[in-house]
């Protein structure tokens, strides 16, 4: 029994000196994945967390920074609305999909939203998409994930409402 001790002990500290490289950590199957989390820039270093977008909704990144995500929500139309930015997180960036999915947290339920193209994007584009449920009636801050695929790729970005002047 006491060389088990002594054994568990050395290839408990050897766990923790060495730990487990990135190689040994399972990869996502959604990857590209991205979320409100401060994301690394090209030289490695974090920056700030997303404020709000252009629309004043919730930003996170899509695809590490190639994409962003907007979340807004209308509680009177009990509908959301999700714009697809570029890597500015700014500028509106179509893409060729009919509709990407939103999944709320709390409470738990997951909306389709449609493409609605705005003015001037190309057929069979869009960078807004829109979906209506009930619960968006609710005013409250949301939190959740949205996915969607661009050229056969997915996609996924979680994103948080942080409380505003709206909201109490």
């Amino acid at each position: 029994m006491i060389r088990f001790s002594l054994h568990s002990g050395l290839l408990l500290t050897l766990t923790f000196a060495f730990g487990c490289t990135d190689a040994d950590k399972p990869v996502p199957a959604t990857t590209p994945a991205a979320s409100t989390t401060p994301a690394k820039d090209g030289h490695g270093h974090k920056h700030a967390a997303h404020g709000a977008g252009p629309h004043e909704g919730a930003v996170a990144d899509w695809g590490g920074g190639k994409f962003h995500v907007e979340f807004t929500v209308d509680h009177d139309k009990q509908e959301a609305t999700v714009y697809i930015l570029g890597d500015d997180e700014k500028t509106a960036a179509p893409i060729k999909a009919a509709n990407v999915l939103l999944s709320i947290n709390d409470p738990k339920f997951q909306v389709e939203l449609a493409a609605a193209p705005l003015e001037g994007e190309a057929e069979g584009t869009a960078s807004r998409f829109v979906g209506k449920h009930e619960s968006f009636g609710k005013v409250q801050e949301f939190a959740g994930m949205i996915s969607g695929e661009v050229e056969g790729t997915p996609y996924v970005g979680e994103f948080k409402e942080e409380p505003h002047g709206v909201h109490k």
